[in-house]
């Protein structure tokens, strides 16, 4: 007690036949963490009560946030899809594609221009050529467009391109990069760690909330398991989990889930049953020559039956299919 004291914490002690238990009253963000006190011999755990997310959490703000994306609402029973190519490759595959996904319905374009790859020896995207040809494709659809940046120093640029920037599962937890997408204004698309806890993925939206940006879409992509049948293994329980926890509108990528096409579709049904906001998928008009990720692209022809076997999953959610 008198540790707990000397942290500024007012001890109140609960007697118990076998062990007595310290309730510790605080605010941690004001006060040294309590953890270090489970050095102490006499002490057995340490464990927190609240949640370290705050912003995010419907204690805060316990009706759904809804975001503007271009006049698109997203979040608050909308439900919005969003397609492109993997990587931005060249003016007619990228308008090509922004135009065949806009017919079936898609409301949001994606498209790489700075790709994280694994291997540094695979294509890294065409970079700020990319953001040109990411322009021209909203020129000629009208559909707003949501890019990935890398490093906070590109911020500024993509930016100038993007309505949405994609914060990817590379850099899940990168402070720094999560400070400067927020101080850029723009809503945040914020996707899970590959091996990132639910938690970890909360609290890196904490930061983009506490650096004064709330207008943050969460979205899970499948996390790395023993299970090799598909690329990482799609989570839906960690959707389920940020719905109930959050406030903020939850995507989910089936592409980057699945890393095959087939499996694509049936992760995309499920993602909506399960309570989803939105979908994040990866089109192109010829997966077979695509220099990132063809194997987990649909082609449009493809993404048209997504799109009709979502429909009535959509509304029998309560939803509505947002508009172009």
């Amino acid at each position: 007690a008198d540790a707990v004291k000397k942290f500024n914490y007012e001890p109140r002690l609960i007697r118990g036949v076998e062990r007595t238990v310290v309730a510790c009253i605080g605010d941690e963000r004001s006060h040294h963490t309590l953890e270090s006190l489970v050095v102490f011999p006499q002490v057995e755990s340490v464990t927190p009560i609240q949640k370290k997310y705050k912003l995010v959490s419907r204690e805060y703000q316990a009706h759904d946030s809804v975001l503007d994306v271009a006049g698109r609402k997203i979040g608050g029973g909308t439900f919005h899809v969003v397609a492109g190519p993997c990587s931005v490759e060249s003016a007619s595959q990228t308008i090509e594609t922004a135009k065949a996904v806009k017919s079936y319905g898609a409301t949001l374009f994606r498209g790489g221009a700075f790709k994280p790859r694994t291997s540094p020896y695979d294509f890294q995207g065409l970079g700020r050529e990319g953001l040109e040809l990411l322009q021209q494709a909203r020129a000629a659809t009208g559909l707003p467009i949501v890019t990935e940046v890398l490093s906070p120093q590109d911020v500024e640029m993509v930016a100038a391109c993007a309505d949405v920037l994609q914060i990817g599962a590379r850099n899940a937890q990168n402070v720094p990069l999560l400070a400067a997408a927020a101080a850029s204004g723009k809503v945040i698309l914020l996707k899970r760690g590959v091996s990132g806890l639910v938690d970890e993925w909360l609290l890196a939206a904490e930061y983009i909330c506490l650096h004064g940006n709330t207008k943050v879409i969460l979205c899970e992509r499948g996390i790395r398991t023993f299970e090799h049948a598909c690329r990482n293994t799609l989570d839906l329980s960690a959707v389920a989990v940020a719905k109930q926890e959050t406030h903020l509108p939850v995507f989910v990528d089936p592409s980057h889930a699945a890393g095959r096409a087939d499996m694509v579709i049936p992760l995309a049904r499920a993602a909506v049953a399960v309570g989803a906001d939105g979908l994040l998928v990866e089109v192109h008009p010829d997966p077979a020559t695509a220099l990132s990720d063809g194997g987990q692209q649909l082609t449009p022809k493809q993404f048209g039956q997504l799109m009709a076997e979502i429909r009535p999953l959509v509304e029998v959610m309560g939803r509505q299919m947002g508009e172009a």
